[in-house]
């Protein structure tokens, strides 16, 4: 049986001893291990980065798994050739995987931000990145039958079973470790390192001896210098990042940081009349302007609280400038806050111009913040409300969509009194008709009676919003209270104005979403893919 170099050796005409086959084999099945562990991290990098810049998170996961699984195959092929040289054909392999994959997420950054390439980009990286790892597989199963001398299919059960507990690792380790501790990019750089270092264990440690010394130094030498291009990107990580990111959007940035839910970046300018313009946005969409986001807010909150508001549920609005709008009712007793990310409400309390905006409203005594799911959340939720507002961002992921569904809005009537109220944000009648009308479409199939309204606000362009009242029956009075609280721009004759629509975008013939069939995320994608 021949070994494999990248050079004509000859193999020993034994098995190596039985003191060192144990170690020999423990260091390959631990190649192995670690060599699936960042194969999956690399998938899972490039999932994240597309549904953080592109969103479509069901498309861009399709995409990056049915490239990158074709291309295992094909690599899988590619590599039967190299089996003969299969120590030397491995470590290149390992030190181009890791050059790749530990790059990949960095280059897709910055071809985003620099070239307005994404999608074309990412297709590339994941063939390449595929190609590798399915030449991974017939090398690593010589090797391992070498250490051994045993049967093909020992082989493949011990190498599957060990690949199988690295991926698993692997995925766990993604969102767990690598994005809490070094964040998007320095992750797969991190991984790509450890790459590397699973090539070398099998060159240095445990074939040395069938390799030519001028061999081992060759690739040693490769594998330092991919080290060495993954070490000074990771210490040029966060300046490439900041730039790349500045890049991105008109105003200086103040605020950026990426969490394990989503990219949140606060911008801040003097503004085109001079007057000091805060935007926030996530995963890249505006989510408000200083300047104008009073208009807004006052049509989310105080149509709402028009009514009973004793006791108040707002579910997202994490920035905490709907919370301010509740908390100018004296009457209003409790608010309790559900927001998915705690980043976002940390920065509402901490972060000095926002704390500002939002009048310091998260430190009210009255108000409960959770950090939940909401969706979660309201299956296990108990306590009633007198007025509920939803501020979720608009429904492009699939995670967003169930937040539009009838199954929420079921679960969102255990909460409420036959007098309850509910406002639902609901993007723009003007630029997502089908995408608007369907979540008053789905809030009316979960069995309320509801009241559309748009509002004009200059940021964001036309926007809409939903009343809803439990029961169904009659649509609940579009009004503002009696005592509410002076208005910068709401009143009952603007919200007596806002129920008509023109005849262009008056109610589409749409269907009501559900978690099995999220007709609104079908809707958002392709209405908004031109905007």
């Amino acid at each position: 049986m021949s070994a494999g170099t990248l050079h004509d050796t000859a193999a020993p005409s034994r098995p190596p001893a039985v003191r060192h086959s144990r170690g020999a084999r423990f260091l390959l099945l631990l190649s192995v291990f670690l060599c699936a562990a960042c194969g999956l991290v690399y998938e899972l990098a490039l999932t994240a980065l597309g549904s953080y810049l592109i969103g479509n998170s069901v498309l861009q996961t399709s995409v990056v798994i049915s490239v990158m699984v074709f291309a295992m195959g094909i690599g899988s092929l590619a590599a039967k050739p190299l089996r003969r040289r299969a120590v030397g054909a491995f470590a290149l392999v390992e030190g181009a995987l890791a050059l790749v994959g530990g790059l990949s997420v960095l280059v897709l950054y910055a071809a985003f931000a620099w070239l307005q390439i994404y999608t074309p980009a990412m297709v590339v990286i994941a063939l390449v990145v595929g190609l590798l790892i399915g030449a991974e597989i017939p090398l690593l199963m010589t090797l391992l039958q070498r250490i051994r001398r045993q049967e093909a299919g020992s082989a493949v059960a011990d190498m599957f079973a060990v690949d199988y507990i690295g991926a698993l690792v692997g995925g766990l380790c993604f969102p767990l470790l690598l994005l809490p501790t070094f964040g998007q990019l320095k992750g797969a750089l991190v991984v790509g390192a450890v790459n590397a270092v699973a090539g070398v264990i099998v060159v240095v440690f445990i074939f040395r001896r069938q390799t030519r010394r001028s061999v081992r130094i060759g690739l040693l030498t490769g594998v330092t210098a991919v080290l060495a291009v993954l070490g000074t990107a990771y210490v040029l990580a966060d300046d490439l990042e900041v730039t790349a990111r500045q890049q991105m959007y008109r105003d200086p940035i103040v605020h950026a940081e990426t969490t394990p839910y989503q990219e949140i970046v606060v911008t801040r300018s003097s503004g085109f009349t001079g007057v000091p313009d805060m935007r926030l946005f996530l995963n890249g969409d505006l989510q408000f302007s200083s300047v104008d986001e009073y208009r807004y807010h006052e049509s989310l909150v105080h149509p709402a609280l028009s009514g009973r508001r004793g006791n108040v549920l707002i579910m997202g609005g994490g920035d905490g400038l709907a919370l301010r709008e509740v908390l100018r009712y004296e009457d209003v007793r409790e608010v309790t806050l559900v927001e998915l990310d705690p980043a976002m409400t940390r920065l509402a309390r901490d972060f000095e111009p926002l704390r500002e905006l939002n009048d310091e409203a998260l430190d009210d005594p009255r108000v409960e913040v959770v950090d939940a799911d909401a969706f979660n959340w309201l299956r296990g939720a108990r306590q009633q409300y007198d007025a509920v507002v939803i501020d979720f961002p608009d429904p492009d992921t699939a995670a967003l969509a169930k937040l539009y569904s009838v199954e929420f809005y079921h679960l969102l009537g255990q909460v409420l009194t036959p007098q309850s109220r509910v406002m639902v944000q609901g993007g723009s009648p003007f630029f997502a008709p089908k995408t608007y009308w369907s979540i008053a479409e789905t809030i009316e199939a979960a069995g309320y009676a509801t009241a559309e309204f748009q509002v004009d606000v200059p940021s964001f362009g036309n926007w809409g919003f939903v009343l809803a009242s439990p029961g169904g029956g009659t649509p609940p009075p579009l009004r503002l209270a009696p005592d509410a609280p002076r208005l910068r721009y709401l009143d009952d004759a603007v919200l007596k104005a806002a129920m008509v629509f023109p005849v262009d975008r008056r109610r589409e013939d749409v269907r009501p979403s559900t978690l099995m069939d999220p007709a609104v995320l079908e809707y958002v994608q392709n209405e908004w893919e031109n905007y």
